[in-house]
């Protein structure tokens, strides 16, 4: 029996000919990374430790970006901790107003096929649009990690996600995501691979492959992966030679492959509570708003930002309705300036805040009072993520940004003319 990606990484790393589903295995870790949210635990419990060294500081990176810049003196605080230990141990450190972790790695190309990330942030599976095994740990893991560069794994069952079909004018890779979680739901993947594959990617740019690795998390996988093809290979400006790529056998076993053609695809919309609650958006439409909001590392790449300017070109954001952006990278940032894109944001009335978690959580950017609603491109929409009380309705830049036009959640088609659209 052949094996999957996943199970060819990790037998690679034990160096073994075989693993399989269930097998408890111990591994090198390429990559860590640690955010300021969870980094003071982990700091703290290294400090614990009898003369701990950090393993591979050239291997260890921490991100400023939950709270960034600091929003409160205990954030300053904890910020200044972090640059001490990273300085003290050699580690690097991505500061205030780079980004969000997983957007801004991928954008250094740290990310690299056949790799082991882990990192702080549940989010890290979306670095498995570089064919990589990235998946997120806790604080206390971490520290172990830090001081063995070594971290066990139990083998995870595959689930094989076949996309096909193109999508249609007002259709996007964030609606692709939300089709998946609806189908699978919060927890039919609990510690579960999930391999993508099909013709769509090949329509899709890295960062639309990541907007859906990373919303895998939401379905409770281990790790989300890509494959590694010529786009990849051509963003990392490297060659295969070069790489550690691994792709399945072709009788490898899966615990099922699913298929989706997504050329009828209509925008969708996940309604509050859970990010798997996705259903057409013309069973919410007309929704009344109070806030709309692209940010997260899912939902605020320069594409959601260049997708929402071509909405709001010529038009404004509804007096009724708070815009907030925050976009996910300062590369970011610079490329909707230099292309006019941010101008257009700003001219419509839309509210830029520096590049960081913001909205996502509720950091201290753009939190919801009770009973307020917020439609937004981020990654989850549990009661209370952006305040207590707050309803939080996921979707596409598209979505949201027509929405916001309108003051209720609308369709974005009507906005958009032509048979085709440039996402």
């Amino acid at each position: 029996m052949g094996l999957t990606v996943t199970e060819k990484i990790l037998a690679d790393r034990v160096k073994k000919n075989v693993v399989k589903p269930g097998e408890i295995v111990e591994v090198p870790v390429d990559v860590a990374f640690i955010h300021d949210n969870n980094g003071p635990i982990a700091l703290q419990q290294f400090a614990k430790l009898p003369q701990a060294k950090v393993w591979a500081p050239e291997k260890v990176y921490f991100v400023l970006d939950h709270h960034s810049p600091s929003t409160t003196f205990r954030a300053a605080q904890h910020h200044r901790n972090i640059r001490d230990f990273a300085k003290q141990f050699g580690c690097h450190i991505i500061d205030v107003g780079r980004g969000v972790s997983h957007p801004v790695l991928a954008e250094e190309g740290i990310p690299r096929p056949g790799k082991i990330i882990v990192g702080t942030d549940s989010h890290t599976v979306g670095l498995g649009a570089f064919g990589c095994l990235a998946t997120g740990i806790g604080s206390t893991e971490m520290t172990a990690v830090l001081t063995t560069g070594r971290i066990w794994m139990r083998v995870p069952e595959t689930v094989k996600v076949i996309l096909k079909g193109k999508l249609s004018m007002g259709v996007c890779a964030k609606d692709v995501a939300l089709l998946v979680l609806k189908h699978f739901g919060p927890s039919f993947l609990n510690y579960m691979t999930i391999e993508f594959d099909g013709p769509l990617l090949q329509d899709l740019s890295i960062e639309e492959r990541m907007t859906i690795t990373i919303m895998g998390l939401e379905m409770g996988v281990k790790n989300a992966l890509m494959p590694v093809d010529n786009k990849l290979i051509h963003k990392l400006h490297t060659s295969r030679e070069k790489e550690s790529i691994y792709t399945a056998d072709p009788d490898a076993n899966y615990a099922s492959t699913i298929h989706f053609d997504v050329s009828g695809l209509a925008p969708m919309v996940a309604t509050p509570g859970l990010p798997t609650n996705g259903i057409q958006i013309e069973g919410v439409e007309g929704t009344e708003i109070h806030q709309a909001t692209l940010g997260s590392c899912s939902g605020a790449f320069y594409h959601d930002l260049k997708q929402a300017a071509g909405i709001l070109k010529d038009r404004k954001v509804n007096p009724k309705v708070r815009f907030i952006i925050v976009p996910n990278t300062s590369h970011v940032i610079s490329e909707a300036a230099h292309t006019g894109v941010l101008q257009t944001l700003l001219d419509a009335g839309a509210i830029i805040s520096s590049p960081s978690c913001g909205t996502c959580a509720g950091y201290e950017v753009g939190c919801l009072a009770p009973g307020e609603v917020c439609i937004s491109t981020t990654t989850r929409n549990m009661d209370g993520r952006m305040g207590a009380g707050g309803k939080i309705y996921l979707a596409s830049a598209l979505t949201v940004a027509a929405s916001a036009v309108a003051g209720y959640i609308t369709d974005p088609r009507q906005y958009l003319g032509g048979d085709s659209f440039d996402r």
